[in-house]
């Protein structure tokens, strides 16, 4: 049987195109595995919308249920002497301050000498501070001019900046030693030159500046501070001495914070909500729907954070989010009615808290919403089981995708040959019919004659 290179070619028949609409009815076999893979990933996709918002609301939640923003404070200062900064342990209160005298570090210079790259000679040196810490150096011939001793405590570190000065005279050159820290503690208390340093450099007492501690009032109580900034003298706040004089510092409840935290947590839940209405809506007009339409899985969602938000609180003034001022809507949202929120806030503060966080042994609104949502998002949650359970189909539909493809090739092989086959059979045919036809007419004419 001879051999076709290209189908057709025998026959005369366009099994080509033939063959490729066998290829396209056999490979639309792929399409429900493709179609169900998108609609698979579109609805991953869509669960990661749904914690973006989920982790939104939990964050607004959160905020609620730490009992620190309920005792949130915030700080007044009138004048200029000092700046003041809380931490989270501030407590309320009003305090008259009066600065009498800012911290100052210790410095003080040598006598002067002609260069500052005059080598003085190999020798030592030794600072003492007044807390006891010292810098003992010693001084190579080369490194011994005022520049490197300068260079060689600023390496060292240990408390001590030195610095040159040219005060303009006969011989203008200083080495000037400073304390890197205010105070009288981290004052310089000797220093002492040794070796080839000792008959060139002297201090000059002239130029000693004496360290100072921070002095100042609070309600009429002497405080002492080495820095100019006051920790822990007002528990949870750090004055920072700027000058001296008086000042006020008056530290309230941060009511301000704490209704907009409120105010956040109903808008966050508003931002949701409108999330899960786009993942779950249907256009009657067009027939488009969310990813999520029907979704068991979101459908437990919104039932459990509804129930939880309706649900009631711990028995004390506020039991349910219309008692403070947050009625839920028809729709699913939240609407605020500000004016008693403020109110809450201003009169009953405690009792706000106590919604929220909880009381005795009873959980507050806002931390059985934090429960609730970690359950959803955290790994291992709801949302975690769902993607992984769609990503797991996701793999077991590609296994099937291929399987079908390796198949349908199988298949298309098979009848490629078979065509190749036919095409053999017919061109052998045809060549045969030739070969006879041409057989009758010779016999034909040879009767004929």
């Amino acid at each position: 049987m001879a051999s076709i290179s290209s189908l057709g070619i025998g026959s005369g028949l366009d099994l080509n195109s033939l063959l490729d609409q066998l290829e396209a009815s056999e490979r639309q076999q792929l399409t429900p595995i493709t179609l169900k893979q998108q609609s698979y990933q579109a609805k991953i996709s869509a669960y990661g919308k749904l914690e973006s918002a989920l982790t939104s609301f939990q964050d607004a939640v959160a905020k609620l249920a730490d009992g620190k923003q309920f005792e949130a404070v915030k700080k007044e200062v009138s004048g200029d002497a000092l700046s003041a900064t809380l931490g989270d342990d501030a407590l309320t209160g009003n305090y008259d301050l009066d600065v009498s005298q800012r911290a100052r570090g210790y410095s003080i210079a040598t006598q002067g000498i002609a260069a500052a790259n005059e080598a003085l000679g190999a020798g030592t040196l030794n600072i003492t501070l007044a807390n006891g810490d010292t810098l003992d150096l010693e001084i190579g011939e080369k490194q011994s001019t005022l520049e490197g001793i300068r260079d060689a405590i600023n390496d060292a570190g240990g408390g001590i900046q030195a610095s040159l000065m040219n005060d303009g005279g006969d011989t203008p050159y200083r080495l000037v030693l400073s304390s890197t820290a205010t105070g009288t503690e981290a004052a310089i208390d000797s220093v002492t030159f040794g070796g080839g340093l000792g008959p060139s450099l002297a201090l000059d007492p002239d130029s000693e500046v004496p360290a100072l501690n921070a002095r100042l009032t609070i309600n009429g109580i002497a405080v002492t501070s080495q820095s100019n900034q006051v920790e822990d003298a007002i528990q949870g706040v750090t004055l920072n001495l700027k000058e001296t004089g008086t000042a006020t510092l008056d530290v309230t409840r941060d009511g301000a914070g704490i209704k907009k935290a409120v105010k956040s947590f109903a808008d966050a839940y508003n931002t949701l909500q409108e999330t899960l209405d786009n993942l779950t809506r249907f256009n009657q007009d067009t027939g488009e729907s969310g990813a999520l339409l029907g979704d068991a899985t979101l459908r437990g969602i919104e039932s459990r954070l509804r129930s939880v938000v309706s649900g009631g609180g711990t028995g004390g003034a506020f039991n349910t989010l219309a008692d403070i001022g947050i009625t839920l809507k028809v729709d699913g949202t939240l609407e605020v009615d500000e004016e008693a929120v403020d109110d809450a806030v201003d009169n009953q503060l405690g009792a706000l808290a106590d919604f929220f966080t909880g009381r005795a042994d009873k959980d507050g609104l806002a931390v059985r919403l934090d429960d609730a949502l970690a359950d959803m998002v955290d790994d291992g949650g709801t949302l975690d089981d769902a993607t992984e359970g769609l990503e797991t189909s996701i793999e077991t539909l590609q296994t099937q995708y291929l399987r079908t493809e390796d198949r349908i090739n199988s298949t298309l092989a098979r009848y490629r040959t078979q065509f190749q086959k036919l095409d053999s059979m017919i061109a052998e045919m045809n060549s045969t019919s030739s070969y006879l036809t041409q057989q009758f007419d010779a016999l034909n004419a040879q009767l004929g004659q």
